[in-house]
């Protein structure tokens, strides 16, 4: 790589802070990524960057917009995200960036990997305002990647990025695929009240655009698709997919493990850390609607102050469509239409009918609110929770269920059941899922609503309220919902944890397990051996940690953790691992939110052993299990 800097004349800085002040700034387009940008010719790419201020419109252009820095192709419109640079393996890039930001330096990075094997962190150019400078660089790495820039402010150099400064990179190994790349954006509005700043909103989307105003989809069932995700935020996104698992085909960025890195991955939910890159591919299996989004409640809902109570009165509305006026931010719509496929059909056997009632347990105040689904079967109850959460269901693979879920919370509810390969009507968003113009309503109180479920197979997945979500959540509407191959006959040979956020707390961390924030202890044998199915829905816990530790004080350590013991991952989101990753490993896993784990412990010596939720970001641990060996 080579560098460059010329300075720009200085009259012509001064005429564009002049007239920046005067007139309207320009709008920033939203960028969908399918064109890509600069001149190609004998092999070089040369494309040349403004990094400048736009008004950027995520809800659409005839609503009101914010301010934000962003880059433009020279000569064009800003655009958000920022200009795509795609080109084939081999080529040479020949980028120069200008700093037309009056009052502020930016340091503008493109990723050094993008050069081959043995090149690591970051090639950079620092410009002053006014200073334009030149990078050069061949493209020897196919794969997916981001460019960005920022200044000097303190929040500049904690996020690494100023506003929209940023854009995709993609460097192809052959022909152009038929595929899409989507850009994760996130950055922040200092909302006015009376014309002063009072509140800092955080603003979300994809490739320019917030939920409901992002791009729809369309695909046949059987297509296979192709995304190229790239997260070009400095929040952590974990991305799940409704109805059908994807395959991670690729994983890079910053501080990627070999475990994160693994390719050919089944997932319904993936965390994206920032400025992380993904390729994923799947097929629609069922004609229908179906959402990707980010499982960060925040991140998926409408905008709303930074701060703002997740009780708020916004977040007690409810309306019948909820997909549309209810969410927000990274969310994507996909259609998928039948291709002469037909839903596969079970009405030969039997169905089993659970009665799923969703109530509220009432004498508490609204900062301890308690709502639990209670499952019933043949006008029996089946195994109950405790207050503030909901239990786990266990079903059969192959199996027909019918769950009537019946509504008596006195608001409306809707139920995603995650994870489940189903039929789309019964995916739970009130609004959109469905098929044409029969779509999921929302199940008004005292109604209800059956689903018709045959589990394809066997795994740990989850159930969960999808109105109102912060609220319903924290309240305790999320369960565990268990697919076995044939009914568990040693009932002590497996634990079920549930990651959930407090209901007595503004709190969104992981602070309870199974509605508990002091678990009992739970007591195992020495010589068996034990299945953990491990599950976070909590509000706010993207990177929650969980350990399997002999470390008895609760304090995590500031070094190697040598109090792991180790455990076997079996699955993830209710795949099962190939038999090379079921290896012995230290007790540590990142679950992020919509995520679930399966381990298998051997505890070999009596003694004592926690498992714990840890909390990265305020390096505490929020809630632990003791557990005694005998």
């Amino acid at each position: 790589m080579r560098s460059r800097k010329a300075l720009l004349l200085p009259f012509i800085l001064v005429l564009t802070a002049g007239t920046s002040r005067r007139q309207a700034l320009t709008v920033a387009t939203a960028n969908d990524n399918r064109k890509p940008a600069g001149i190609l010719r004998d092999g070089v790419l040369a494309i040349s960057l403004d990094a400048t201020t736009a008004t950027w419109h995520p809800d659409g252009d005839s609503l009101p917009g914010l301010n934000v820095e962003a880059f433009a192709e020279s000569g064009k419109a800003p655009s958000a995200p920022g200009p795509l640079i795609r080109v084939l393996q081999g080529t040479t890039i020949r980028a120069r960036i200008t700093n037309r930001l009056p009052g502020d330096t930016l340091t503008v990075l493109f990723p050094g990997k993008i050069g081959g094997a043995g090149k690591t962190g970051n090639d950079s150019l620092v410009l002053a305002p006014g200073e334009g400078g030149e990078l050069v660089m061949r493209a020897v790495r196919p794969g997916n990647y981001a460019y960005r820039a920022y200044g000097r402010t303190a929040m500049d150099k904690s996020f690494r990025i100023r506003g929209l400064l940023g854009g995709a990179i993609v460097v192809d190994s052959g022909p152009r695929t038929n595929d899409r790349v989507m850009v994760l954006l996130a950055t922040s509005d200092r909302m006015t009240s009376t014309g002063t700043p009072d509140r800092t909103r955080e603003v979300l989307g994809i490739n320019g655009r917030s939920w409901p105003h992002t791009e729809r989809l369309k695909a046949q069932v059987g297509d296979t698709l192709r995304w190229r995700i790239i997260n070009l935020s400095p929040s952590v996104h974990p991305m799940h997919l409704h109805g059908v698992y994807y395959t991670v085909e690729d994983f890079d960025g910053p501080n990627i493990t070999p475990a994160r890195a693994a390719r050919g991955r089944l997932v319904v939910t993936e965390r994206m850390t920032p400025f992380t890159t993904m390729t994923m591919s799947w097929v629609p299996e069922r004609a229908g609607n179906w959402l990707f989004h980010c499982h960060f409640q925040d991140h998926a809902m409408p905008h709303r102050a930074l701060g703002e109570a997740n009780v708020s009165a916004s977040s007690r509305t409810h309306h019948a469509d909820h997909a549309q006026t209810g969410m927000g931010g990274i969310v994507m719509g996909i259609e998928a239409t039948a291709r002469g496929a037909t839903v596969r059909s079970h009405e030969g056997k039997p169905r089993r009918l659970i009665r799923l009632v969703a109530m509220k347990d009432i004498g508490l105040p609204d900062s301890l609110m308690s709502f639990r689904f209670v499952p019933e079967e043949n006008g029996r109850g089946l195994p109950q929770a405790r207050q503030g959460t909901s239990p786990p269901l266990d079903l059969i693979r192959g199996q027909p269920v019918s769950i009537r879920v019946v509504n008596q919370l006195g608001e409306p509810l809707s139920v995603h059941w995650h994870g489940i390969e189903l039929e789309s009507y019964f995916d739970g968003v009130a609004g959109f899922s469905g098929i044409g113009a029969r779509l999921a309503p929302l199940i008004a109180p005292g109604d209800s609503f059956n689903v018709f479920i045959t589990p394809p197979r066997s795994g740990t997945f989850l159930y969960h309220s999808h109105v109102a979500e912060p609220r319903h959540h924290r309240a305790g509407l999320i369960g565990v919902l268990i697919v076995r191959d044939a009914p568990l006959s040693d009932t002590a040979a497996e634990h079920v944890f549930l990651l959930k956020s407090s209901r007595g707390s503004g709190d969104d961390d992981a602070r309870e397990i199974n509605g508990e924030a002091n678990p009992d202890t739970i007591v195992v044998r020495a010589g068996k051996t034990y299945r953990f199915r491990i599950a976070n829905l909590s509000v706010g816990t993207p990177n929650a940690t969980v350990n399997l530790t002999t470390r008895g004080s609760g304090v995590p350590p500031t070094g190697l953790d040598t109090t792991l013991v180790n455990w076997r991952p079996l699955a993830k989101d209710g795949a099962d691992l190939p038999l090379s990753k079921r290896t012995m490993i230290p007790a540590t896993q990142v679950v992020s939110i919509g995520e679930t784990y399966d381990f298998e412990i051997a505890p070999s010596a009596r003694g004592m052993m926690w498992l714990e939720v840890f909390a990265p970001a305020r390096r505490v641990v929020t809630v632990r299990v003791p557990l005694r060996v005998e």
